[in-house]
């Protein structure tokens, strides 16, 4: 699937960069790993009161945006920011042409599964059809026409382990790092679809017309390579 808008500027604005990061479970890992390579926000980003959504960075060419993970690579797809980071399961679900990934970080470990309820005994391994609730309905979708069964996706943003339980749905497909919110609420998992980690991702124009990024690429990959070499030895 490729990006349905065009990027509305590939060169930043008044010469400055956007570097994007998401909400939630992956920004504490890529925090340190931002500042080795040289990307440190202002104070008030650590500030669980500030409600901004831009902030300043030791960097006086650049600022930095926290969004949602999937708005993320929205921003970064369309130009409106030359970079940032989000989990590889974003990148697959939206596969935007203009989008980059050519950092693995190596961090934000987890994985996208399908799950039901413990007690459901039909595996439906006969199935032709099933409804799935998701908020991954493209990687969901081709995960299930893999097997010759027709996935109708539920979309939901959050709540995913109460879809069986009331009857939404008799499967889900969400994200899993250790599997305790599963159990809580009842459910197994039964199938791993990707393995899932936090991506380096550039706006393609951006990398090729401003050497900032270039060189942004550089210091994310060179500090990767630093901790899979210290992990190995």
């Amino acid at each position: 699937m490729t990006s349905e808008l065009s990027s509305t500027s590939n060169a930043p604005a008044n010469g400055s960069l956007t570097f994007a990061v998401p909400k939630g479970r992956i920004l504490d890992e890529a925090l340190p790993v931002m500042a080795r390579a040289g990307v440190v926000p202002e104070d008030g980003f650590h500030d669980k009161a500030n409600r901004s959504l831009s902030f300043a960075t030791t960097r006086g060419d650049m600022r930095l945006i926290r969004v949602r993970a999937f708005d993320v690579a929205t921003f970064v797809a369309h130009g409106a920011a030359q970079i940032g980071i989000v989990g590889s399961d974003v990148i697959e679900e939206f596969d935007y042409a203009d989008l980059y990934a050519p950092v693995d970080l190596d961090i934000g470990h987890c994985r996208l599964s399908v799950a039901r309820l413990a007690d459901d005994t039909d595996a439906h391994e006969h199935a032709s059809h099933l409804r799935v609730a998701t908020k991954y309905p493209s990687l969901t979708r081709r995960h299930f026409e893999a097997q010759g069964i027709q996935a109708e996706c539920v979309k939901l943003n959050g709540a995913m382990e109460l879809a069986p339980s009331l009857g939404l749905a008799r499967q889900i497909v969400d994200l899993v790092s250790t599997g305790t919110t599963l159990k809580q609420n009842g459910l197994v998992e039964t199938q791993r679809i990707v393995d899932i980690t936090a991506r380096l991702i550039v706006n393609r124009a951006a990398l090729k017309t401003d050497p900032r990024v270039a060189d942004l690429v550089a210091a994310f990959r060179a500090d990767a390579e630093t901790r899979a070499r210290d992990q190995a030895a």
